[in-house]
């Protein structure tokens, strides 16, 4: 059986990771799949966590808000997996999103989601306010240095499973060290690649990787309020109640980075096909070899995509979080509404805003920024 590392990109834009500018992404898309459309089930961190290690869209995992629910009690984890298969599971996760309140933790035999307090002493946890929450986090070195450890100690003739999780392209863009970009934004994601890359080159010293599964994926990306073509968010565009990601379900948020490296895949190539983050659980326990007859996946493996068939893959986005941000704001943004979304073919983008007559529809071929509602 071969290792599995799972790497999260918290927040970060598909457009953005693959710009070319990073060298540890680049590295791994060299030796990895990119699938260049892969699309969020959800613009928030513990939903879409949530999917990924299940395999479930939001409405059969049970996390449809902030913070509001739990991993349902019926949502089998690939980490649960994994452990009955005698993997050594850790990992290492870096904001209120991950925390262990949510039972991401389930089957992991280390879960390390320590994080500060916010400044003024209160549990960033108990914030639903996006911004707020992502001024707590334990930044790149220290997750790489509290992985590296965790990988150091583990008995050598025993599969693993970690789990890493970088937050640093989180707002407030204030990366300590500048390694590249051209923004505060891409700073702060060259910021947590240059310690990605430094932890890929921990796993070929200590003869890793090459039996090492690595998949890498963004929850969500981030809409930055004009500074890139398509964003949305702020009062001069139309979007007060969008603080970088949450309450919209544009491809900015939605379309995010999804990269696997496996022996059985061809180095350096690239899907276009439309894929979903729903689809990563069933792909790994497929790249693994493993056969399960304890999930009902809601995603399939993408084995066969990867092999040259053509798929639609119809997918699904959600967010309930406007309700939430109302209700905690006393009101405020109280036009915003919940939405669900479908991308039909890589091509048609359908949103509809609940408990409202508005609809939006969206030609993405004449139209990728998505600003002429065909509605």
């Amino acid at each position: 059986m071969k290792n599995l590392l799972m790497i999260s990109l918290d927040t970060v834009r598909a457009d953005v990771a693959y710009s070319g500018k990073f060298p540890g992404i680049e590295e791994l898309r060299r030796e990895g799949v990119t699938f260049l459309n892969t699309i969020s089930s959800s613009p928030l961190t513990p939903i879409s966590h949530a999917t990924v290690l299940t395999g479930l869209q939001p409405y059969h995992h049970g996390i449809r808000h902030l913070f509001k629910e739990k991993l349902a009690n019926n949502a089998k984890t690939i980490t649960e997996e994994l452990k009955k298969m005698s993997y050594q599971t850790g990992a290492i996760v870096s904001c209120p999103g991950m925390n262990k309140w949510y039972d991401f933790c389930r089957g992991f035999d280390h879960y390390d989601d320590e994080i500060p307090l916010l400044a003024d002493g209160t549990d960033p946890l108990q914030t639903i306010d996006v911004k707020k929450r992502g001024t707590a986090l334990k930044r790149a070195p220290l997750v790489i240095e509290r992985a590296s450890a965790w990988l150091d100690s583990l008995k050598t003739d025993k599969q693993f499973f970690l789990f890493i999780h970088f937050f640093d392209a989180h707002w407030p863009y204030e990366a300590p060290e500048n390694f590249g970009g051209a923004n505060n934004y891409e700073r702060e994601v060259a910021y947590s690649d240059h310690f990605l890359a430094k932890f890929m080159k921990k796993l070929k010293e200590k003869k890793l990787w090459d039996e090492t599964t690595i998949v890498c994926f963004s929850d969500h990306g981030e809409d930055l309020n004009g500074l890139y073509s398509n964003d949305k968010g702020g009062e001069v565009l139309g979007h007060p109640e969008e603080f970088g990601h949450g309450n919209l379900l544009y491809d900015q948020t939605q379309k995010v980075v999804l990269i696997m490296k496996d022996s059985k895949l061809q180095e350096g190539s690239q899907i276009v096909e439309q894929v979903r983050l729903v689809d990563v659980a069933p792909t790994i326990l497929d790249l693994l070899e493993i056969e399960s007859k304890d999930f009902c996946f809601d995603g399939v493996s993408l084995s066969p995509i990867i092999a040259g068939e053509k798929f639609n893959l119809p997918a699904y986005s959600e967010t309930y979080y406007p309700e939430e941000q109302i209700e905690a704001t006393g009101g405020k943004f109280k036009e915003a509404k919940n939405k669900t979304a479908i991308r039909i073919n890589n091509r048609y983008k359908y949103i509809v805003h609940l408990a409202s007559e508005e609809k939006e529809f969206y030609d993405l071929i004449p139209d990728p920024d998505e600003k002429n509602n065909i509605f």
